[in-house]
């Protein structure tokens, strides 16, 4: 329910303030900018706390800006450092959505995320003030699935679902600033190669992309051909949750050579490969992107449980470890 007077409730209330689901009520804005104001020139503790799963950006009616009086705290489901490596893979195939992970079978778990699916299109989007039709969304969703990391081509999307690639856009878009898609962005500089500019695509959420893949358990996910697709973007995720760098990259050339993640680390060059192998080797690839990009370490995460090394500046990572502070500095000497 709208608040029909939030200033009048927000300014007799002190310490900190927590407010829920704070993007369905977008008339909050505008107040809590008089308000954070306010409390900078009396020098007030109060400070408020605002919950949400969607940016604000998305939600109609949120057009005041808090530029410069809010911090964002970026958050997902379960990650490694609260389930602990031993449900590792319980993890990479169900997501971190709570309900989800907690399911008491593999079923229950299934059967949650797909009604998820269909909730969040019908019921959470329209709250937001998206006027999309859920059918075409959810065919996008679709598609951007079975893309998962692969390069974004909008005009090929929208041949496929018959829209414009602008349509395209904006209704990807949507799904990004509802933290359901990723859009990894190339890195490029002058090295005298022809490089990708194109972003590449992937479903946050492991569980949500074997959902909608109709990948129902351990076993199938093992055996599906978008597996490695799927452990690329799991670890992705994961690297980005434990070391929550400001900005990520991937590269890539059109001769083939390529990097999954590229992160800039207390003036360091971090690679990152992600391979679905328990005995990862180095490959000509990676050597490549070491000495164009001038990498200080790369780190080749597996599924395994021992870390070691594969020769200079190259280490096999377990994902085992990406969860132990300090572990993916302690190897990059």
């Amino acid at each position: 329910m709208a608040f029909q007077n939030p200033k009048l409730i927000l300014e007799r209330l002190g310490g900190l303030i927590v407010i829920d689901e704070a993007q369905l009520q977008p008339s909050l804005y505008p107040v809590l900018r008089v308000l954070v104001d306010a409390d900078r020139r009396a020098r007030s503790s109060r400070r408020f706390l605002l919950l949400g799963s969607a940016a604000p950006t998305l939600v109609r009616g949120a057009s005041e800006s808090l530029a410069g009086r809010v911090h964002h705290i970026p958050m997902q489901g379960f990650d490694l450092n609260e389930i602990g490596a031993a449900q590792r893979f319980d993890l990479w195939n169900r997501g971190g959505f709570p309900e989800a992970f907690l399911s008491s079978d593999e079923s229950d778990s299934f059967s949650w995320r797909r009604d998820f699916i269909e909730t969040f299109l019908l019921r959470d989007l329209p709250q937001y003030g998206v006027t999309v039709p859920a059918g075409e969304l959810r065919r996008l969703w679709m598609m951007t699935a079975h893309l998962h990391g692969q390069l974004l081509n909008l005009s090929d999307l929208g041949r496929s679902l018959s829209v414009t690639h602008s349509t395209v856009r904006r209704h990807l878009d949507i799904l990004e600033q509802s933290f359901m898609v990723r859009s990894l962005q190339p890195w490029h500089e002058n090295l005298g190669k022809r490089q990708r500019k194109s972003p590449k695509l992937y479903i946050r959420d492991s569980g949500l992309l074997h959902a909608l893949l109709g990948i129902r358990n351990a076993t199938d996910l093992r055996s599906h051909p978008k597996s490695g697709s799927s452990w690329e973007g799991f670890v992705i995720e994961q690297i980005l949750s434990v070391l929550r760098p400001e900005e990520a990259w991937f590269w890539q050339t059109q001769a083939g050579a390529e990097l999954d993640l590229l992160l800039f680390l207390n003036g360091r060059r971090i690679g990152f490969e992600c391979k679905l192998s328990d005995r990862p080797a180095t490959t000509k690839s990676m050597h490549i992107a070491i000495e164009d990009l001038k990498l200080d370490h790369l780190h080749v995460i597996h599924p395994g449980t021992l870390s070691f090394s594969l020769g200079p500046k190259i280490s096999a990572t377990a994902l085992d470890d990406l969860s132990k502070p300090g572990s993916l500095v302690s190897v990059q000497v």
